[in-house]
Formats: C-alpha cells, sequence, structure tokens
C-alpha cells in the first residue's frame, strides 16, 4: 500500500484542520503581544512580566491573559475603532466643506486671468499656489 493510498479523505480533513488551528493560533499570539505593548495601564514591568508568562507558558499565557484582561481588549478596540471613525469624518467634512477641486480652481483662475482681472504674474502665482496644494 503506498502513500497516497493511506492518505484518505480523513487525513486530509484532518491535515486542513491543524492548518486552520495552527494559523489561528498564531493570529492570537500576535493579538496579544499587540495589546500588551498598546496597553497604557500596564508598566514596563508589567509588559514584560506578561511578555516572559505568554514566551515560557503559551497556551497557559495566552488563556490567562485572555480571561485577565480580555475585557480591556475588547475596550481598547472599540476606542480605536471610534477614534479612526472619528478621524474618518473629520477628513470627509473637511473635503467635502472645501468643495472645490484644484481643476476647478485653475479654470476660475483662468478666467479671472482671461477677464483682465488677473496679471499674469498675479495669475502665475495663484496657479503656483494652487498646484502646490
Amino acid at each position: 500500500m503506498s502513500q497516497a493510498e493511506e492518505f484518505g479523505t480523513g487525513q486530509v480533513f484532518l491535515s486542513m484542520l491543524w492548518f486552520t488551528l495552527f494559523f489561528i493560533w498564531i493570529w492570537l499570539l500576535i493579538v496579544v503581544f499587540a495589546d500588551v505593548f498598546r496597553s497604557r495601564d500596564l508598566s514596563g514591568w508589567g509588559k514584560a512580566l506578561w511578555t516572559i508568562f505568554i514566551i515560557v507558558l503559551p497556551y497557559l499565557g495566552v488563556l490567562v491573559y485572555l480571561i485577565a484582561r480580555g475585557h480591556k481588549m475588547r475596550e481598547r478596540a472599540e476606542q480605536d475603532a471610534q477614534a479612526q471613525d472619528a478621524e474618518f469624518r473629520k477628513y470627509v467634512r473637511s473635503a467635502a466643506a472645501d468643495g472645490h477641486s484644484s481643476a476647478d480652481e485653475l479654470a476660475r483662475l483662468g478666467q479671472l486671468h482671461a477677464d483682465g482681472v488677473l496679471s499674469d504674474s498675479e495669475f502665475e502665482s495663484a496657479k503656483a499656489k494652487v498646484l502646490s496644494s
């Protein structure tokens, strides 16, 4: 019996399951380490102790961290999401408040120059200012 015959559907499923669990574990470690170092309420020694605990006893360390500080992880994630949303809304408001694109501004300057309101030097100066911003 060859290796290919022994590696049946069940083995493929189990291999895929272990592969998936492995990547979930790696993701969980990254999230926990990121949270440890993002925490403003932990001192440097606290961060060092959590890091050592997670490195020495990874499964137990992550499990204890999630039980002890999981609620703080959620709170920080919510605060970060709210801050990102506020920044995005602020940017959209500022972009919408301008209401002018560079092309619109250049067209308006060109019209003012054609009407004789702006001299050649004023037009060139205003055009350079619009293009630099």
